[in-house]
């Protein structure tokens, strides 16, 4: 039986927390690293290897994952990291950092560690399917270089999709998350409309079952409303984060609806919604139009 690559994760937030600990129940040899020393120091007894440096992290991995929030923060931990690799080592960024980023990434890594194999990696799913490794890996790079890399991402989640050179993923992505935030704030429109005329969140859920609109992600953040629990499963900022990079991504295309969305979110956050899950958006509404 072929050995299994050594793991560092970078970034040890929702989704990078959820793809360590998943790694760690499949027997991985998981190194990790985030910028807040304390968070995943819970997974430290079923075997994950803290690190002081990033670059003591990447030190001897065969995989490294990045997981950061952005393409700031993304280039800023990362370039001190490329040297620290080892020859042939494969570096995948799943965060949403956006097309600019990326490219400017892909451009980087190749200048000073052409050796180093590229995986353009940002995943389709929240914090929820991530723990349950339920989430689909976009990929794309040279994946007849990448089989480590395969490994890795058949243990965090259910599938993977190959859409090509790196970079497409990345544009992809952009793609999915501008669907995703146009469904949730219709979704915040019709549950506001239905709460005007008389309508439960159950009453619209049970006419949307079984039919073409009933998607399982809108009943999840129906539950939400009807709670009114908004803890995160992807917090509003990073939502609006991605309405924006979508934006930059196309600036000569007619998005009307995402700039508008874009706008009335900035609201929510600066009301003090941004920590909550995108769903609370709904509860912006309510209390700013009561």
């Amino acid at each position: 039986m072929a050995q299994l690559p050594v793991v560092t994760v970078i970034g040890l937030g929702a989704m990078g927390h959820a793809f360590a600990a998943n790694l760690l129940k499949n027997g991985f040899t998981v190194r990790g690293w985030n910028r807040s020393p304390s968070r995943g120091e819970d997974l430290v007894n079923t075997g994950l290897v803290l690190c002081n440096t990033a670059q003591q992290a990447a030190e001897g991995a065969d995989v490294v994952l990045s997981v950061l929030t952005d393409g700031d923060t993304t280039h800023n931990v990362l370039e001190p990291v490329f040297s620290a690799m080892k020859p042939g080592a494969v570096l995948c960024q799943m965060g949403t950092i956006g097309v600019a980023a990326t490219e400017k990434l892909i451009y980087q890594l190749a200048r000073v560690r052409p050796d180093v194999v590229f995986v353009d990696a940002p995943v389709s799913g929240t914090k929820a399917p991530a723990e349950n490794a339920q989430i689909l890996v976009m990929a794309s790079g040279d994946r007849s270089k990448a089989q480590a890399a395969e490994q890795v991402f058949a243990a965090i989640g259910k599938q993977q999709q190959w859409l090509g050179e790196a970079g497409a993923s990345s544009r992809m992505k952009l793609v999915v998350n501008s669907w995703l935030i146009g469904m949730m704030q219709s979704l915040a429109d019709t549950m506001s409309l239905a709460k005007q005329l008389g309508f439960s969140t159950d009453d619209l859920w049970q006419v949307l079952e079984g039919g073409p609109l009933a998607a399982p992600y809108a009943k999840g953040k129906l539950n939400m409303i009807a709670s009114g629990d908004y803890t995160p499963q992807m917090q509003l900022s990073l939502a609006l984060k991605d309405a924006r990079l979508a934006l930059q991504a196309a600036p000569g295309v007619a998005m009307p609806g995402l700039e508008n969305i874009a706008s009335l979110w900035q609201q929510a956050v600066d009301a003090g919604y941004g920590e909550q899950d995108l769903a609370a958006v709904y509860a912006f509404l309510q209390k700013t139009h009561a």
